[in-house]
């Protein structure tokens, strides 16, 4: 199992993960174009996808999902509510998921879970081949205990390191932008995320990627230090996934 992020922030999320003949989007916010030159990065055409997950309904995340399922004819998943907040349905075939049941995609087996997010239904996800699992926790705004217990023992995993606390309080963002960025329902801070990894079992983990980081309030070296201080490595050793670029192939042995 391998898995690769098309790009990773406030303008545009999409990551890739891949297992013999299975390939999964989770996330299209980007528009058929820029999602067909990201995607060609990676070696990948739009046709190669089987389904996109959705999950939850801001536009960063699902903003490109009817557009690129309209052109390339691709599966659309996503919970109840966030199928009722998007409008999609009405659009494009939509089939949804219980946030707390686990389903099978070709060699994928997807667990859904439910996370603290101001969306309608949101859920991050952990995909597996049967041997090597991959957890994926892109926006929340706490750390739960199911969230820890879902994530518990990855061998991969992609996790939000949205803000640096001091930066968003002393930041440009207006005062109710700032709340709600760093509420219960809004994003991880550093610390959060270097909490939530420091309560999970890591002796598997192969590949820990920080995500979703805000280009006013971080700086990949604040992210990268606060993880590195739980895995007992040094900053360099811990990937960032960026706006622009998100990251290459990372391959789950």
């Amino acid at each position: 199992m391998r898995f690769a992020s098309l790009g990773s922030g406030s303008k545009g999320n999409a990551l890739v993960v891949e297992s013999g003949r299975t390939r999964v989007l989770i996330d299209c916010g980007f528009g058929p174009r820029e999602l067909a030159s990201r995607l060609a990065r990676l070696g990948l055409t739009p046709e190669d996808l089987d389904v996109i997950l959705v999950t939850h309904e801001h536009g960063d995340h699902a903003g490109g999902v009817a557009r690129a399922a309209q052109r390339f004819s691709l599966d659309v998943r996503m919970s109840h509510g966030t199928c009722v907040a998007t409008g999609l349905a009405g659009q494009i075939e939509v089939s949804l998921f219980d946030s707390h049941a686990a389903f099978v995609i070709g060699d994928l087996q997807i667990e859904p879970f439910p996370v603290p997010h101001d969306a309608r239904e949101p859920t991050q996800f952990v995909v597996s081949d049967g041997r090597r699992r991959l957890g994926v926790l892109t926006d929340a705004g706490c750390v739960t205990p199911h969230m820890v217990e879902m994530l518990d023992g990855c061998d991969g995993l992609v996790l939000e390191c949205n803000h640096d606390a001091e930066m968003l309080r002393n930041g440009s963002y207006p005062w109710s932008l700032k709340q709600r960025v760093g509420g219960r329902l809004g994003h991880l801070d550093n610390l959060s995320a270097a909490s939530l990894l420091g309560q999970i079992d890591r002796r598997r983990l192969q590949h820990v990627v920080a995500a979703h980081l805000s280009e006013q309030n971080n700086t990949p070296q604040l992210a990268r230090a606060a993880l590195a201080g739980v895995l007992g490595c040094q900053p360099q050793d811990v990937a960032v996934a960026d706006q622009q670029q998100g990251f290459d192939w990372r391959e789950l042995c």
